[in-house]
This record gives C-alpha cells, sequence and structure tokens, in this order.
C-alpha cells in the first residue's frame, strides 16, 4: 500500500504539533473549497434560469451532477490512494477541481456549465477522504479526535457559509465569481500541498477491481439520483424515481456480493468485523440523514416564511456555527483522551434539545428563541459528527485507513442525499395539505401575484407555511433521537476505542499504524 512518510513523532506528542497543523491547513483548504460548492451554487439557481433562458429543473442539474460525480468517483479513492500515493492524488484532485471551476466560470450555456461542473465533482469528490486518510496517518491514533476536530469545521460551516458567500458574489461581482474565487485559493493550496505534504513512496500494487467499480460507482450515482429527483417529482412512486433508485441499489447490493467474495475488492466490506467501525457507520448514517434534512429546512423557513434574503438566511444560521467551533476543538481533545461515547450522547441531546424548539415553529417566532435554539444545536454538533468520526478510523491499521476514510464519506454522501430528499417531501406534503399554505407559497416563490390573494388568507397561509415547517422538523427531532441507540454503543474509554473486534488492543494498532507501508487493496 502506497503511503506517505508520517512526522517522525507520530502518535508520540500529546499535541498537533507544528508539522500536523501544517498539513491540517492544507487538507482544510481543499476540504472547504469541495464543500463550499455543494451549497454555494444553490442561491445562483434562479440566476442561471434567467442568464441561460433556462427552467429550474434544468438548473438544478448544476447542483445534481456535481453531487453524482462526488459519489461516483469515492468509491476508487482508496485504491487510488494505495497505487498512487495520497500526495499525488491530492494534487491531481485539486488540478481537477480548479480547471472544473474554471470552466464553469467561462461557460456559454448551461449544458457546459453541468459538463464542467461534473469535471469539479470528479476533483472535489476525491479531497475529503484524502484529507482524512493525511490527516489520520499524520497524527496517529492517540491523536486522531483532535484531527477529526479539525476536519469538521469545513464538513459543519460548509453549509452556512455557502450561502452567504454565494449571495454575497452574485451581488457585488457577477455569477462567475462563485466559481472563479476556487482559482486563486486552489493555487495557493497546490503550493502548499506540494512544500507540505510528505512525500509518497510507492509500492507494488493487486490488480484494480474493475467489476467493483462497475458495480459500485454507477450504483452510488443512479441511486442517489433518483433520491434526489424525489423533491421534484413530489412522490416516490415516479418512475424518474423507482427505476434509477432500484436499478443503483440492485448495483450495489451486487458489488456487496462481489466484494464479500473477492480478496481485494474496491471497498473492503469486511472492515465491518471492527465493531467500532460497524457502530459508527449506523450511528453516522442515522445522524447525516436527520442534520442534512434539518439542514435544509432552517434557510427554507427564513427566507419563506419570514421572507429573508438569501443572504440574511445564511447570517442567521451563524449561532450554529459558532456553536460548533466552541465545542468542536474541546470534543476532539476529550475524544482522544475519553473515547467519543459519553460526548456523542451528550451531543445528540442537545441537538434534539435544540431543534425541539422549531417543531413549535409560528410565523411569529421569536428570533431571539431561534438564535439561541440554533446555538445550543451547534455546541451539540461540535461534539457529533467528528467524535463519530473517531470511532470509525481509531482502531484501524495503518493499511485500513484510506479504505475507512473512503467508507465515511460515501455513507456521508449517501444519508445527506436521502435526508434532503425525505425532508423535502415531507415539507411539501405538508404544504399541499394546507390550502392557504399552498397559496402563500405560490406568492413567495412568484408563481402567484400578491395582490390577487386576499390578505386575510396570506395571513392564515403564512401561519400555516410555519405550521408545515413545524411538522417536517418534528420528524427530524424524532430521527436525532433514535442516533442514541446506536450511540449507546460507542467507545466510551481510550481503550475501548483502540481495540478491534478481533481484540488487538491499542498498542498492536498503535505499532500497526507506524509499521514500515504494506500492501493492501
Amino acid at each position: 500500500m502506497s503511503t506517505s512518510a508520517g512526522p517522525p513523532d507520530v502518535g508520540s506528542d500529546d499535541k498537533l504539533d507544528r508539522g500536523v497543523l501544517k498539513v491540517a491547513g492544507v487538507v482544510v483548504l481543499g476540504a472547504i473549497m469541495s464543500i463550499l460548492d455543494v451549497t454555494v451554487v444553490s442561491v445562483a439557481l434562479p440566476t442561471f434560469q434567467s442568464e441561460f433562458n433556462a427552467t429550474y429543473a434544468t438548473v438544478a442539474w448544476t447542483h445534481t451532477a456535481y453531487t453524482l460525480a462526488l459519489a461516483a468517483v469515492i468509491p476508487i479513492t482508496g485504491w487510488a490512494a494505495d497505487r498512487f500515493g495520497t500526495k499525488r492524488l491530492y494534487l491531481t484532485s485539486l488540478v481537477l477541481f480548479v480547471l472544473g471551476s474554471v470552466l464553469c466560470a467561462f461557460a456559454w450555456d448551461i449544458g457546459p456549465l453541468i459538463g464542467a461542473r461534473v469535471l469539479q465533482g470528479l476533483g472535489g469528490g476525491m479531497l475529503m477522504p484524502l484529507g482524512m486518510t493525511i490527516m489520520t496517518r499524520a497524527a496517529g491514533p492517540e491523536r486522531i479526535g483532535r484531527v477529526m476536530a479539525v476536519l469538521g469545521v469545513p464538513m459543519l460551516l460548509g453549509p452556512i457559509a455557502g450561502p452567504i458567500l454565494g449571495g454575497w458574489l452574485i451581488d457585488v461581482a457577477s455569477w462567475h465569481w462563485i466559481f472563479l474565487i476556487n482559482l486563486p485559493i486552489g493555487i495557493f493550496a497546490f503550493i502548499a500541498a506540494s512544500r507540505v505534504l510528505p512525500k509518497d513512496q510507492p509500492q507494488p500494487s493487486e490488480t484494480f477491481d474493475f467489476v467493483g467499480m462497475a458495480l459500485l460507482s454507477p450504483g452510488l450515482a443512479l441511486f442517489l439520483f433518483g433520491v434526489s429527483s424525489i423533491p421534484e417529482e413530489g412522490t416516490v412512486q415516479a418512475a424518474r424515481v423507482l427505476v434509477p433508485a432500484a436499478l443503483g441499489l440492485v448495483l450495489v447490493v451486487s458489488f456487496v456480493f462481489h466484494a464479500l467474495r473477492k480478496r481485494n475488492p474496491l471497498i473492503d466490506l469486511h472492515l465491518f468485523l471492527n465493531r467500532n467501525l460497524t457502530v459508527a457507520v449506523i450511528t453516522m448514517t442515522l445522524f447525516i440523514v436527520a442534520f442534512m434534512g434539518a439542514g435544509l429546512l432552517f434557510p427554507s423557513y427564513f427566507m419563506q416564511v419570514r421572507e429573508e434574503s438569501t443572504l440574511m438566511a445564511g447570517l442567521l444560521m451563524a449561532p450554529q456555527g459558532i456553536g460548533a467551533m466552541i465545542t468542536m476543538p474541546i470534543a476532539g481533545r476529550l475524544t482522544d483522551k475519553t473515547g467519543p461515547g459519553k460526548l456523542v450522547l451528550t451531543g445528540i441531546v442537545l441537538i434534539a434539545v435544540g431543534m425541539g424548539t422549531f417543531t413549535q415553529l409560528a410565523a411569529d417566532t421569536s428570533y431571539v428563541l431561534l438564535l439561541g435554539s440554533l446555538f445550543v444545536m451547534g455546541l451539540g454538533m461540535g461534539m457529533t459528527m467528528m467524535p463519530i468520526m473517531t470511532a470509525a478510523l481509531a482502531s484501524l491499521t495503518h493499511a485500513e485507513v484510506a479504505r475507512g476514510s473512503t467508507l465515511m464519506n460515501i455513507v456521508q454522501q449517501a444519508g445527506g442525499s436521502i435526508g434532503t430528499a425525505t425532508m423535502s417531501v415531507i415539507l411539501t406534503n405538508q404544504i399541499l395539505n394546507n390550502q392557504a399554505a399552498t397559496a402563500y407559497n405560490g406568492v413567495v416563490q412568484g408563481v402567484v401575484p400578491a395582490d390577487q390573494v386576499p390578505p386575510e388568507v396570506l395571513a392564515a397561509g403564512q401561519s400555516g407555511l410555519a405550521e408545515a415547517f413545524g411538522s417536517t422538523f418534528t420528524v427530524a427531532v424524532v430521527l436525532v433521537a433514535l442516533c442514541l441507540i446506536p450511540a449507546l454503543f460507542l467507545p466510551r474509554s481510550k481503550k475501548a476505542l483502540q481495540t478491534d473486534t478481533h481484540g488487538q488492543e491499542g498498542d498492536e494498532d498503535g505499532d500497526a499504524a507506524q509499521a514500515p507501508p504494506i500492501v493492501m487493496h
């Protein structure tokens, strides 16, 4: 397995040394670009409609194509990191991402823009799992909690900062700059990565699992395309939803059977023999579905019910990010010392309490109460997502880290798409079941002229729309609460965190983490 040489004191110091912090800075730059571009484009969709004279369904592909490309390329990242080395692959990913960004900025029609977004997604999809692999190897198993805390910053702040940045750039410049801004950042990240990241040591590699790639990558893309089509179609029973989702699911299931029989599959499913990773995957799946789904609802409530601008809606989400930034570094240190179990349980409770306020939404709910609740949720999020990642990766050997981080990123991508689609459909149905809310929503979206709707109907519709959001948040709270069940089985001590299913204690894993590179696929 091709690996990067770690710093001399890997795992020997309790703090993140200067070398590891430099690596972290490079990795976070790439992660921020990749994650921001998932959300920053969402605010530009109306601009694309008028600029290219296209329908909303067509311009929505600028978002869908990017996420599908992310999903398609993530499965091969583990093998490619083994084969070519993490540094070399990371630099290549940066080039693809920046090249795709520049092509997006100079697109002359919606078709070329969608195509450039695919190229951008192919590069962006590898940045996050590669970043996790690089950081985990650089810091060693003793400090993985703090490493995950560093990587958690772009993951939690991306959905908040994306709409703010996108709205601001479109207002002060043009839509081209939501892509062009990646050029100077990408060039700086490339230079920094080429200097800071440790040199690769290429090793002989096993044959690439072409059958696995032919099953898993298109399977994930088809499944997520079907799921992502649910909000637009308004029902799970639509052919555009069922056909690709069912075909994708068949391909993914076929990959599972293939991977269990093959000695060196694209994704090593034998990692699930590791109890900590299995529990973490289940917890992460439920959490991401609830978190990403609810993340869509917050700004939508501010814009649709309270009639705030996109920029203001993003700013109103800031307390959530502030809360996460307060607890995330603390949780990272405590995870390394005490294990993630207690922290995750506490974080989930805080999220459920904070989100509970939103189940009682009205058209005039106090902003003080809402922003305070978002802050409490942020405190919980800082104690939840990255400690779960730590539980998944801390007990893996050096040879398993690339495959483990790839697996967790697949879980995040799939869970995020399912959560977004689920909450969108629930909210849509809640609105359709209330005639006044439907009328008011039509006015907000510009479909129905405001002067054609009586004032009393508008007032009732605004209240009805708020109630629809409240009912949808109730589902999100239930999903968050369900996370408590698998979280109870997360390791609650340092020793348990570094013990795998085969009874290998932390020392053994620690030795493995610092052992010479070996071939594993």
